[in-house]
């Protein structure tokens, strides 16, 4: 019993019914959207005393590590203290309404603040009557409302443009930066200018370092202490699994205890003294001091328009990238342009409060995580810690030694920089990506942290788009997996007399296809090509790479065809293009070996998108083969990824067979080229039948979720893989090949 085969087609819907069809969904679109911009509303409802419980608990660690945190990096910002608080609780407190994880603690951070310090001193260059604090409100406004915008236009993609190399090696520039510094507050050295490039910075503090003070013996005792805590916490942890949450306890709470102490011994050695010993942050106003509507003074924005996008850039990469991390590590997703709106609208509410810039802080974010939030709503409990210090500890905030804050942001930096282990990685993996690593980090700590930002980023684009614009395409050849007699033959006549056709043996084995010079398959490589040549693309063909992939498609195929254009061969010098090589009789006699292109087999499973220009260039290649070959080429396609892609090609000429005789336009041939029932109710042996399906034993059992028949497509030259594109092609040729010798006998 014979089963009908089973054939596949698509049908190409038209603008007009997918422009109805989006128009339709535009109300839909809108419900989910507004629902989406705040995320509090669709599980509030569910808030238990449970999760009360373990949010209260990760909040107020949060809180109390934020705290000295938040101050030292306001230090770093050119900022009085208090900014970094006022920053820390607008972030923490806005962000539990509109973010879309549970973990991060949106706050100050070090490069950001490095940035802002950096474009405050620039500012003050050129408007000295502008006071800081301004600049670090503005910036905070603006960055606010560039990040809302950002956000509305779905643009946070580009973002997915700078790679994992270029932000790590800005994160050790500025690491690099930032410690250098703090250095002069960890010796007490004064005079030195820190907005200054890190290396000129390195210079001059060096040059003053008989100037060290006693602050020296704060600073170096305190990094000392801070980071014997943490080996020690680490490695007794592993020890000791009960003690874990303890140890983990004490070892965040280790910045706040530093400062506690080092804020004891301050006030003792400076009680009752005229001059301080050691310099110490000072007053610190209690409460929300500096609240105010912010002032748009554009004079800030001229004077650090170029800037300004890198902070925005830092904002949103630092964010995105602590998020991901932590929605992959406790399985949950965010929402990237909600986080970004959630960004955009705490900057502008933090400038409300006096606060700076600010984003989702990893070591906060991670401390949080532990602790065991379960919601957004811990970050209200971060804000009633801060809440309480900015009206209750202010007083105690005077005696803080600068140098005990220094080697708080110190120790905190040290982790931005990267591992041996991620370099060596680099190293391996791409030495391109090693290039734009080592450049960041140059240029941020030789020229200044906003060129570094620019360099990284510009140089990632360039090696992204010569990638893109030079892809693979690589020759495959095919190595046969088994052996069987040399001919098999078959009946193909359904009355049971008539036709029969003698296929070699190679069309029905198994075989795989490798690489052309895959040193592992030499000694299997099917030598006999028949005139078809099989490339695989390694990437979507659009007008950047169009011209390559056509250059490099008909130099493999020069490679292993020979010119069958007999015009071309008999050319004399006289008539030879300028350009064209003249053949030597040897090297003739060795193109000869060679046998003329009959087939393109291209293999498009790695191709995504096509353009227009792309197709046009396709059109061309096809003309220059025939025009090599003397005679139409069919191309075949194996593994179309798409629909669009399809019709792509459908709406050029391709996938239908191009007839090569003129004379050959009978219904027979039809028939054997289309798969279409010949004359006198024969069945031929298509393009895409196996003889399987052509004479399937009657005992044959069809389960009812099984296919009978490997689908193929509607058209001949679309294919499901390179098995049933080569099996086509030979067929058809030797096939071909026996009409051509019966017609010479």
């Amino acid at each position: 019993m014979k089963t009908s085969p089973f054939i596949i087609d698509y049908e190409q819907s038209s603008k007009s019914s997918q422009l109805k069809a989006t128009i339709k969904n535009v109300p839909a679109y809108l419900k989910r959207y507004l629902i989406s911009t705040l995320p509090i509303v669709q599980w509030i409802h569910r808030y238990n005393l449970a999760w009360l419980a373990q949010d209260a608990i990760a909040g107020v660690t949060v809180g109390i590590v934020g705290v000295p945190q938040s101050m030292a990096y306001a230090k770093i910002a050119n900022l009085p203290p208090q900014y970094g608080l006022y920053t820390s609780f607008a972030g923490v407190s806005v962000y539990c309404l509109l973010g879309t994880s549970k973990d991060i603690s949106v706050g100050p951070i070090s490069t950001v603040s490095l940035l802002v310090g950096s474009i405050i001193n620039s500012v003050k260059e050129t408007h000295p009557e502008i006071p800081a604090t301004e600049v670090a409100v503005t910036l905070s406004l603006f960055a606010g409302l560039l990040s809302i915008l950002i956000s509305v236009f779905r643009l946070g993609i580009l973002v997915d443009f700078i790679p994992e190399p270029a932000i790590a090696g800005f994160m050790t520039g500025s690491a690099v930066s930032i410690i250098l510094s703090q250095c002069t507050k960890l010796f007490g050295i004064s005079g030195v200018n820190t907005h200054d490039a890190p290396y000129m910075i390195c210079v001059n503090l060096l040059k003053k370092l008989p100037q060290t003070r006693l602050d020296v013996a704060f600073g170096l005792s305190s990094l000392v202490i801070l980071y014997a805590i943490k080996i020690i916490c680490n490695r007794l942890s592993f020890k000791s699994p009960a003690k874990q949450k303890f140890l983990f306890l004490f070892g965040i709470m280790r910045n706040g205890l530093i400062v506690i102490v080092g804020t004891l011994i301050s006030y003792f050695i400076t009680i009752g003294k005229v001059r301080n010993p050691i310099s110490v942050i000072g007053s610190v106003p209690a409460g929300f001091d500096a609240m105010n509507i912010p002032h748009l003074n554009l004079d800030i924005i001229y004077s650090s328009g170029a800037a300004l996008p890198s902070i925005v850039l830092i904002l949103i990469l630092e964010h995105m990238s602590v998020g991901k991390s932590f929605g992959r590590m406790y399985n949950y997703q965010i929402n990237p342009d909600q986080e970004i709106l959630a960004i955009g609208l705490t900057n502008i509410m933090s400038s409300f409060f006096g606060g700076y810039t600010c984003t989702g802080a990893f070591s906060r974010t991670a401390i949080m995580a532990r602790s065991g939030s379960r919601t957004p709503v811990a970050g209200l409990f971060s804000a009633l810690v801060l809440f309480l210090a900015l009206y209750v500890l202010t007083p105690a905030f005077y005696y803080i030694p600068d140098a005990v804050l220094a080697a708080v942001v110190i120790h905190a930096v040290s982790d931005l920089a990267s591992r041996a282990k991620y370099l060596k990685e680099l190293w391996h993996t791409s030495s391109f990506e090693l290039i734009v690593w080592v450049s960041a980090v140059v240029i941020t700590i030789f020229v200044d942290v906003e060129t570094g930002i620019y360099a990284a980023v510009g140089l990632s684009l360039a090696i992204l788009l010569f990638k893109f614009a030079r892809p693979s395409v690589k020759a495959v050849r095919r190595v046969t997996l088994a052996e069987s007699e040399h001919k098999n033959t078959y009946s193909t006549d359904e009355e049971g007399d008539g036709i029969t056709v003698s296929l070699y043996d190679h069309n029905n084995l198994p075989y795989m296809f490798v690489e052309d010079g895959d040193p592992n398959f030499e000694m299997f490589i099917d030598e006999e090509s028949y005139g078809i040549v099989i490339l695989r693309l390694c990437d979507s063909i659009l007008y950047p790479n169009a011209e390559h992939v056509s250059e490099s498609i008909i130099h493999l195929v020069r490679e292993k065809t020979r010119c069958g254009n007999v015009d071309d061969l008999d050319k004399n010098n006289a008539n030879r293009p300028w350009n064209q090589e003249v053949i030597s009789e040897t090297k003739m006699k060795q193109m000869m070996q060679f046998p003329i292109l009959q087939a393109l087999i291209l293999d498009f499973s790695a191709v995504a998108r096509i353009d227009s220009t792309a197709l046009q260039t396709l059109l061309t290649t096809r003309g220059t083969l025939d025009k090599y070959s003397g005679r139409s080429v069919e191309w075949h396609f194996v593994g179309i990824q798409n629909v669009i892609i399809r019709y792509s090609l459908l709406g050029v000429g391709f996938g239908e067979l191009m007839l090569t005789d003129p004379d050959e336009s009978d219904e027979k041939a039809l028939a054997e080229i289309q798969g279409m029932d010949a004359p006198l109710n024969k069945i031929q042996v298509t393009d895409h039948e196996s003889l399987s399906d052509i004479a399937a034993p009657k005992a044959a059992i069809i389960y009812k979720h099984e296919l009978a028949h490997k689908p193929r497509d509607r058209y001949p030259c679309f294919h499901w893989d390179l098995n049933t594109a080569t099996q086509s092609v030979y067929r058809r040729l030797q096939n071909h090949s026996k009409t051509n010798q019966i017609e010479n006998v």
